[in-house]
């Protein structure tokens, strides 16, 4: 069964020593929560679709035009940059999302616990927590023809801050530390380089991996299901 699996790995990252509740009961939340992005394939996204006149007419009134503005920026970040080297395009988005977005969590923002935004609703409202911060970078390399493959979300645990945390990783190839893209150290460095963080788990549409160490740890087999990552996945289609 994944939960016990996951939950064994929870125990074995925290080396048995005792964690301060609200940081078990975050990650613990994050582990149901992104077993969504395996509960099936999830389809490419082809973002381009939906900058529209309609769109931008949509954001613009009911955010004004500095949204507007982020959104059109936002456009002209995937039009224009296709053809950069991949760590040119890790860069880039890394730099836009953490300029043109205020971390602000959940409860204050959405007046919910936990909420996944898309990457619009983020821009549009200029904040976002930071898995809202992930997501947009993660679409958005995407977006940029950067394979699935390469690119996962992390959930850490960030140890200055004693908080569950989510980042974005990208692996350059099979065997290498992965790059951090982060909206708390904005310089993007290996895996290996960040002491501050201790790695728990990491997923993409193809899979879910418990964390070993500063590497990329073991692949846990998932069933099929239903997930709040699909929800996030039509609520992106529909131009959300």
């Amino acid at each position: 069964m994944i939960y016990a699996r996951l939950d064994f790995q929870l125990e074995a990252v925290t080396n048995g020593k005792h964690e301060p509740m609200n940081v078990i009961l975050r990650i613990q939340r994050m582990l149901i929560v992104s077993v969504v992005f395996i509960a099936a394939a999830s389809p490419a996204i082809n973002i381009n679709q939906y900058f529209t006149p309609t769109l931008f007419q949509e954001v613009k009134n009911n955010h004004g035009n500095r949204a507007e503005y982020r959104v059109k920026a936002w456009q002209r970040l995937i039009e224009d940059n296709q053809d950069r080297t991949e760590l040119e395009k890790l860069k880039l988005v890394n730099d836009f999302f953490n300029k043109h977005i205020e971390f602000i969590d959940d409860i204050k923002h959405w007046h919910r616990e936990d909420y996944w935004a898309t990457p619009l609703e983020t821009l549009a409202t200029e904040g976002g927590d930071c898995e809202d911060f992930s997501i947009a970078k993660y679409f958005t390399l995407n977006a940029l023809g950067i394979s699935e493959d390469k690119i996962r979300m992390m959930y850490v645990k960030a140890l200055e801050y004693n908080q569950a945390h989510m980042v974005v990783i990208y692996i350059p190839s099979p065997g290498e530390y992965p790059l951090v893209l982060d909206n708390i150290n904005r310089d993007i460095v290996t895996a290996n380089q960040r002491r501050d963080l201790k790695p728990v788990y990491s997923f993409n549409g193809q899979g879910l991996w418990v964390a070993k160490a500063q590497g990329l740890g073991n692949k846990v087999k998932q069933r099929k299901g239903f997930a709040p990552w699909v929800k996030l996945i039509k609520r992106i289609e529909q131009g959300q």
